[in-house]
């Protein structure tokens, strides 16, 4: 079996092809952008979003290492997706929630501005696009995030999304999982 970072990685493989259009919603440390970029290659884009600034500075030098171009850093919150992407053909998207590994465990992201930024990002998904939430709920505020995100996702229309929950569930320590969300038919 694969671990979630890996499952998560791959759910965005299988339908992400040169030239795409993505998101990484939280970029953290700049380990999902670095493999967006390298799926979409140089004629694609991804779109890179993170409120602390130290996420930004981490990803850029991730980025600048490995000679990447075709990110766009965005110093912002995911919630306010559409003040930066108009394209209806967004291929994919990431989240991990929580807080940035090695940062201030403070700032989390909330269920307000996820919810908020699904919202923003599924109709911008083309037919097959996928977004993909891992989500870390071991910490103060997880929890109620978690729940939010369940409850919003077990809503979602059958008949145009898909949602698979994706989790190991003998663990210790409430380890993060995986909701991802196909968009199967045109909205309307």
């Amino acid at each position: 079996m694969q671990s979630i970072i890996q499952y998560s990685h791959q759910l965005l493989a299988e339908i992400i092809q040169q030239g795409d259009i993505v998101i990484d919603a939280t970029c953290g440390n700049g380990h999902d952008t670095v493999f967006l970029s390298k799926k979409v290659k140089e004629s694609g884009k991804v779109y890179a979003f993170d409120i602390q600034e130290q996420a930004i500075k981490n990803t850029k030098k991730k980025l600048d290492d490995a000679s990447i171009t075709n990110v766009s850093l965005i110093h912002d919150g995911h919630e306010h997706v559409k003040a930066y992407i108009s394209e209806h053909s967004i291929a994919g998207a990431i989240f991990n929630l929580g807080y940035l590994p090695k940062g201030d465990h403070h700032i989390i992201t909330t269920p307000s501005s996820t919810l908020a930024a699904i919202e923003s990002i599924l109709p911008l998904l083309k037919v097959r696009g996928r977004l993909v939430l891992v989500i870390y709920h071991g910490h103060e505020g997880g929890k109620d995030e978690k729940n939010a995100v369940i409850d919003y996702c077990a809503q979602l229309n059958q008949k145009y999304f898909q949602v698979l929950q994706y989790q190991f569930i003998n663990q210790v320590n409430e380890p993060p999982f995986i909701i991802a969300i196909e968009k199967v038919n045109k909205l309307e």
